[in-house]
């Protein structure tokens, strides 16, 4: 089991025992691992829902058995989809250069492809080749979840904020901001109360107003969240970020 914990920081949490069916793992250096080293995929191919994380030390306890500590978790965006926990018998794949993406035209995405799996030199008809149905999404597209979700008295109402993220060329410290990475900066806010949608309104800046008229109407602040989300013309909105709120 593999209980969810914040992204950004080290999870020193228990090791967690990898059992690998081809390949092995090494420990690496912090500064490795910061710098990419070490990333596995944890998730459910079923449901189709997957964390990025990395390790620094894998301590070889039994036959392609290994415990790995010392993560970084929900890399790549990844945090906005980690679920409380994943369960034993979870399957984790190596993300390494062996691994080859598969090239799908955007009209593709979400239709159901027929694949077989196996090695390339038996033929499409050996019995050791498996016959796959599979649809993807296309989450590489993906906008990530906005950080640093805020809330501030302002006037009559409350006022929110939060700090946009990229998942292209985020990593430089030179410019003033990270690249926006889509056509257009839009985000979808939302007033929840449980699952039930109260009010949605798509905004252009990372900043909502909440006035008084508004959670009037809504029978608010006491009982509800807001949840923001980043819009990408080619995918939709991305993961929400979720911030209870009540005076």
């Amino acid at each position: 089991m593999l209980a969810a914990v914040a992204p950004g920081l080290w999870d020193r949490g228990a090791p967690l025992r990898v059992r690998m069916t081809a390949g092995q793992l090494s420990s690496a250096s912090q500064a490795a691992v910061l710098n990419g080293a070490n990333a596995l995929a944890i998730g459910d191919p079923v449901m189709g829902v997957w964390e990025v994380f990395q390790f620094v030390t894998a301590t070889l306890v039994g036959p392609s058995t290994y415990e790995l500590s010392l993560r970084l978790r929900g890399q790549l965006g990844t945090d906005g989809v980690q679920p409380l926990e994943w369960p034993i018998g979870s399957q984790i794949v190596l993300l390494d250069r062996t691994l080859v993406p598969l090239e799908l035209a955007p009209s593709a995405r979400g239709l159901d492809r027929h694949y077989r799996v196996g090695l390339a030199s038996r033929g499409y008809d050996d019995p050791a080749v498996v016959h796959r149905v599979r649809a993807f999404a296309g989450v590489g597209l993906r906008p990530y979840a906005p950080a640093h979700l805020r809330m501030q008295p302002e006037g009559d109402g409350l006022r929110f904020g939060w700090i946009r993220r990229t998942r292209i060329d985020g990593d430089s410290w030179e410019g003033a901001d990270v690249p926006l990475g889509e056509e257009r900066e839009q985000y979808l806010v939302r007033v929840m109360r449980d699952a039930t949608i109260l009010r949605e309104i798509t905004v252009s800046t990372p900043v909502w107003h909440y006035s008084a008229a508004m959670m009037a109407e809504d029978g608010a602040p006491d009982g509800i969240a807001i949840a923001v989300a980043q819009i990408s013309t080619s995918f939709g909105h991305g993961p929400f970020r979720v911030l209870p709120i009540g005076l």
